[in-house]
């Protein structure tokens, strides 16, 4: 140390290093432009349509929706009123197949990788999603080729080949997503299943949106077959795109989806089923031993999971607006983020039951709206012994809905409702699934011109 302090007095103290903050810099506010920086110029959209939905229906009956959101990349799909709710006369399960199923090989196409390797000539990427009355299948890619893009969908929707090989991979897979969801710790889509199953006994959305196991080996070419011809039609169809122009649009979709003949034959649909949900009410019990399962070397820990739900209404009421702002308002969450950044740490769910209760693990509402009816949820998690003191605490929240709202925090639950509106309208995937959903909803119905993303 000696020596060390002998060399610092020979060679003198160190320079000092300036910052941006130190006075040898001027200091210039961020709130003015920099000198010499040229003034930006920003695109506009002036005397050009404003994210208008347009839609047209053709001679088949097909609707085509667009909204013209400018930028390099579209996404276009079509979306089919079709999933498990349609399953009452057909082995249950067929929707969760053809989810399964989608982009495999074609008349066109001999394997996916084909499908695959067309779109990432055009950056593309492909996606199939079933829920309970909405089969969708969608493309996002560069719009110079919208062209081709229709013309895979509409081989991919009304030509597959659906080969045993395909059907029994299918199979296989439909096997593993079932014993990981009776395995997997989160257990939020088993208690959706139970929740719709006990609110609409044996009737629409009631139904299995999953294929159970005794009906795996039972689903073959034949049978989807028969549910495609009913359900797969041009007038139950709507292709939806976002970052197209209209009138591009509508001519593919003559190109590709009129007049074409499907894999399953022409044959008139017979056994469409119309019918309207119908909400019975229920209890769904179901008791799973959770020892082997862990996500490390402590062992998982044992709680009971509790959802309870009330009927609300479909979105296209009124109300379906004012049921999502108080969904917005019991919010909640887990108790482990349920304070973090726009976890919900203002709503009731947390300061009136994760906030005061801290043997809670979870409370979080859900709101599931579909054409014709609709279900308000709150999904609360906790050891099995203080059960009874959930249950009380759930309703004693449902209770308090009805009564009054403090300003503040309506005001705030419509700002979080706007501000997750915002950022979907960012999101080309989410603004394209929900004008396919508003024209598959409205059928004969005038569309909207504000399509609300929630």
């Amino acid at each position: 140390s000696g020596s060390w302090r002998r060399s610092r007095l020979r060679s003198g103290a160190p320079a000092r290093r300036g910052f941006s903050s130190g006075s040898a810099y001027p200091r210039v506010p961020l709130s003015s432009p920099l000198p010499g920086v040229p003034e930006p110029v920003f695109a506009t959209v002036d005397g050009q349509e404003k994210f208008e939905t347009k839609v047209t229906t053709l001679e088949n009956g097909l609707r085509v929706a667009s909204q013209n959101k400018f930028g390099q990349f579209c996404t276009v799909g079509v979306l089919i009123n079709s999933g498990s709710r349609y399953e009452a006369k057909y082995l249950s399960g067929i929707a969760h197949f053809l989810e399964k199923l989608a982009f495999s090989s074609t008349d066109r196409f001999d394997s996916k990788d084909e499908i695959l390797l067309t779109l990432e000539k055009h950056g593309g990427i492909c996606d199939c999603q079933t829920s309970r009355d909405t089969t969708m299948y969608a493309v996002s890619a560069d719009s110079k080729g919208l062209d081709t893009v229709v013309g895979l969908l509409a081989d991919v929707v009304l030509h597959p080949r659906l080969t045993d090989e395909e059907i029994d991979m299918t199979r296989m897979a439909v096997q593993f997503e079932l014993e990981d969801l009776n395995m997997r710790p989160d257990p939020e889509p088993l208690l959706t299943e139970m929740i719709h199953e006990a609110a609409y006994q044996e009737n629409t959305v009631g139904l299995h949106r999953f294929c159970p196991t005794e009906n795996i080996g039972k689903i073959d070419r034949e049978v989807l077959h028969s549910y495609l011809r009913n359900y797969y039609t041009p007038d139950r169809m709507v292709l939806a795109g976002v970052g197209v122009e209209h009138e591009h649009l509508v001519e593919c979709a003559r190109k590709h989806l009129q007049g074409t003949r499907p894999a399953w034959g022409c044959a008139k649909a017979v056994d469409v089923d119309r019918s309207v949900a119908q909400y019975t009410g229920g209890m769904v019990k179901l008791e799973r031993d959770m020892s082997n399962v862990s996500l490390g070397p402590a062992p998982f820990p044992e709680l009971t999971h509790i959802m309870i739900g009330l009927e609300s209404c479909s979105f296209l009421e009124e109300d379906f607006i004012p049921f999502a702002v108080l969904n917005m308002m019991m919010g909640g969450g887990g108790s482990f983020s349920a304070g973090g950044p726009g976890k919900g740490m203002f709503t009731r769910l947390y300061l009136n039951v994760l906030n005061r209760h801290h043997w809670m693990y979870n409370a979080t509402s859900y709101h599931h709206s579909y054409e014709d009816t609709g279900l308000l949820c709150v999904h609360a998690s906790a050891d099995p012994r203080q059960v009874r003191e959930m249950v009380e605490i759930l309703t004693k929240e449902f209770i308090l809905m009805a009564g009054t709202v403090d300003v503040a925090e309506l005001e705030r639950a419509k700002t979080q409702l706007m501000s997750m509106l915002m950022m979907n309208l960012e999101s080309r995937p989410v603004i394209f699934e929900d004008v396919g959903r508003q024209v598959l909803a409205t059928r004969s119905r005038k569309l909207p011109h504000e399509l609300c993303a929630l």
